[in-house]
Parts: structure tokens; C-alpha cells; sequence
């Protein structure tokens, strides 16, 4: 599913040379939910955005379903992020003027989906995530694990191929965290969603299959976990 050899991410600020990554390599195997832990500046966030294709690395090779998406051109890369991968960030990266259902569907618009079926297909996964009641609801009449688990929607409405989530519950509290963390197990053993999740929360690590530590833009170690899967 994802493989990745090699990665550096050098960046420069000023005169200073800042090397985010330092040769990183592992693999992911589709249905696996992968977290990855590691202290302050130790490059979770920036590994997440060049799995993603929301960043580029220094150098290094990335393959996502056999494609060696780092060779293709920006518009097919571009595609293969709109078609093949959903995104949840911390931040819910909400449009406030428009309703759930209309923050939800927006990416299928922008894949040129049929209204008739970018309505359904908003319409059922906001009821899979638990707010089919409160689809027409703009962002100030939601609660923050509402507005999350619209971001989640967002990010499944295409049935990705892989889910990245960038430390989704930093904004919420401890219940709603856990209602987030229940709804990804769900998703994961359910449906055999690829999950890659980036957190800073010890207890979140009963919920993977293994973690990949970061320290210093390295992998420190990489941890087969004991979950709670059924």
C-alpha cells in the first residue's frame, strides 16, 4: 500500500538548514491503522503531508498502490490525492459558511460527480459517522467532535484508499477523543480502512496495529501494538 525508502526533507529558513527527515523507511499494508508518535520537531507532521502528497521530500522514494507517486506530474498527482486519499486535520478545516452536508460534498464537486450522487453519498456517510441528523447544521451550531467527525466524513465521502490524520483529537476533549478513536477502530475493522494517524497521546496506541517512532527525523523504532480489535 505505502512504501516509502529513504525520505529527507530538507528545509531552509534563512541561512539555517533545517533537516526535518533523515532518511526514513518503512511500509504500510492496506487495512493496517498506523500511528505515528514521537516528541516536538521529531517530523510527524511533515512524514504525514509527504504521504499525503501535500508536500514534496528532499529526495527519497514513495510508492502508494505500486504508483511512484514522487514521478508523476502535479496534475496527476493532484488526482491521485482527490481520488485515492482523504485527510482530517486538527483544525476540522471547516468552510463556516456552508453546512456539514455542503463542507462534505465539496470534493466530490470537485471530482465532477453528479449532484444526485454527491447528495447520497454525503448524505450516508454523515449518517455512518453519526450525524445524519444534523447535516444542514453550519459550523457555529456544531460542537467540536461534530466538527470533526464532519472533517472525518469530508475525508471518506470518496472511499479514499488511505485515511491521514494529523493528530485529529488535539482540540478535544478526552470523551470526544475517544468517540473519534472508537469511530476510526470502526472504520478500519469495518470497512478495512488504511488509517495513518499522527498523535502525541500514549493511551491513542491501543487502537493500532503499530507504531512508527520519530525522533530527530528518524525512525527510532517501529512497535507491533496489542490492540483491542474484535
Amino acid at each position: 500500500m505505502i512504501t516509502a525508502r529513504s525520505l529527507v526533507r530538507i528545509y531552509r529558513l534563512g541561512n539555517v538548514e533545517v533537516r526535518a527527515l533523515r532518511g526514513v523507511s518503512f511500509e504500510i499494508g492496506g487495512g493496517e491503522f498506523v500511528g505515528i508518535m514521537g516528541p516536538s520537531g521529531s517530523g510527524k507532521s511533515t512524514l504525514l503531508h509527504i504521504l499525503g502528497l501535500l508536500d514534496h521530500p528532499t529526495s527519497g522514494d514513495l510508492a502508494i498502490d505500486g504508483i511512484n507517486v514522487l514521478q508523476c506530474p502535479e496534475r496527476r498527482r493532484t488526482l491521485f490525492r482527490l481520488n485515492k486519499l482523504g485527510y482530517v486535520f486538527q483544525d476540522y478545516a471547516l468552510v463556516p459558511e456552508l453546512t456539514a452536508r455542503e463542507n462534505v460534498y465539496l470534493p466530490s464537486m470537485v471530482r465532477g460527480m453528479p449532484r444526485d450522487e454527491y447528495m447520497a453519498a454525503s448524505a450516508e456517510i454523515l449518517g455512518e459517522v453519526g450525524l445524519g441528523e444534523r447535516m444542514e447544521h453550519r459550523q457555529y451550531e456544531l460542537s467540536g467532535g461534530e466538527q470533526q467527525r464532519v472533517a472525518i466524513a469530508r475525508a471518506l465521502v470518496n472511499r479514499p484508499s488511505i485515511l491521514f490524520a494529523d493528530e485529529p483529537c488535539a482540540n478535544l476533549d478526552s470523551v470526544t477523543s475517544k468517540n473519534i478513536l472508537e469511530l476510526f477502530k470502526k472504520l478500519n475493522e469495518d470497512l478495512n480502512q488504511t488509517i495513518v494517524m499522527v498523535s502525541h497521546e500514549d493511551w491513542h496506541i491501543e487502537y493500532f496495529c503499530r507504531v512508527i517512532y520519530l525522533k530527530d527525523g528518524s525512525i527510532e523504532r517501529i512497535e507491533e501494538c496489542k490492540t483491542t480489535r474484535g
